[in-house]
C-alpha cells in the first residue's frame, strides 16, 4: 500500500493571528487536494483562529511545539490537553532551531514524543545534521542517533503512525537545498534504521518528510523519491507558492 504524502508547513515565528486568518483564506483553495494530507504548523496563539478560518478545508492545523508535562508551573509552556481540546493534531518536535535557541536534546524531544502519542497527537519528529557533520562524513550516524533516541520507548504501532521530517541544517533557510540523491539517502537510512528498531512493516509505514529550502521547482523532483513522502515547508509556506508545492504534480 502506497504511503499518503504529508505536506507541512511550519509558520515558525511569523503571523500575528488576523494574519494567519487572512492566510489560511488565501491558501484554502491553492492547497486543496485529495491525494495528500495538508497540515499548517502555527504558532500557538494563531492556533484557534487557524482553526476557525481552516475549517471545512483539507487543512489540519498543527502545533509547532509542546512540553512534556500535562499541566503545572511551566510559565509560557503548552501542554498537550491544551493542543487536544483545540483540535490539533499534529505537532512539531525536535526541530533545530527549538535544539540550537532552546537547549532542546534528544532526551527531551523522546519525553515530548512519547507524549504526544499518549494524547493521540502525531509528533512530525525532527532530524537533520550541521555543515560540518556533512563535511565530516558522519551525517548517516549522526541521524540514526537522533531517531534511535527519539523512539526508544514507542511502540512499533505508534511509529508506524509517526512523522519524521529530515532537514539538513545547511539548508534550511539558507536556499541551498539538499540534492534529490543527498536527499534521498538520508530518508533511505532513516527509513533503514526505523525497521532495525522494529520491523519491515513498520518501517515501510512510517511518512519520512524531506525539508530545507523546498520550492516549487524543487518539490517534484523530491517528492518522487522512493522514501521521501512529502515536506516540512519553512519560509514557502507562508506564501502562494505554497500551493504549488501541496499540488507539486
Amino acid at each position: 500500500m502506497a504511503r499518503r504524502k504529508i505536506i507541512a508547513g511550519n509558520w515558525k515565528m511569523n503571523m500575528t493571528p488576523s494574519e494567519a486568518v487572512a492566510l489560511i483564506e488565501t491558501l484554502k483553495p491553492l492547497v486543496a487536494t485529495e491525494e495528500a494530507d495538508v497540515v499548517f504548523c502555527v504558532p500557538a496563539i494563531d492556533i484557534i483562529p487557524a482553526m476557525e478560518a481552516a475549517k471545512g478545508s483539507n487543512i489540519c492545523i498543527g502545533a509547532e511545539n509542546m512540553y512534556f508535562e500535562e499541566k503545572g508551573a511551566y510559565t509560557g509552556e503548552i501542554s498537550p490537553n491544551m493542543l487536544t481540546d483545540a483540535g490539533v493534531k499534529y505537532v512539531i518536535i525536535g526541530h533545530s532551531e527549538r535544539r540550537q535557541y532552546f537547549a532542546e536534546t534528544d532526551e527531551t524531544v523522546n519525553k515530548k514524543v512519547l507524549k504526544a502519542f499518549e494524547h493521540g497527537i502525531t509528533p512530525i519528529i525532527c532530524c537533520g545534521e550541521t555543515l560540518t557533520q556533512r563535511e565530516q562524513g558522519v551525517t548517516i550516524d549522526f541521524i540514526r542517533q537522533q531517531v534511535k533516541i527519539a523512539l526508544l520507548g514507542v511502540s512499533a504501532e505508534q511509529a508506524a503512525t509517526a512523522v519524521i521530517a529530515y532537514e539538513p541544517i545547511w539548508a534550511i533557510g539558507t536556499g541551498k537545498v539538499a540534492t534529490t540523491e543527498q536527499a534521498q539517502e538520508v530518508c533511505a537510512a532513516i527509513r533503514t534504521c526505523v525497521g532495525e528498531i522494529y520491523d519491515e512493516a513498520t518501517a515501510a509505514a512510517i511518512r519520512i518528510q524531506y525539508g530545507g529550502s523546498v520550492s516549487a521547482s524543487s518539490a517534484p523532483e523530491l517528492f518522487a523519491q522512493p522514501d521521501i513522502d512529502g515536506g516540512l515547508v519553512g519560509g514557502a509556506a507562508l506564501k502562494p507558492d505554497f500551493g504549488k508545492i501541496v499540488n507539486y504534480k
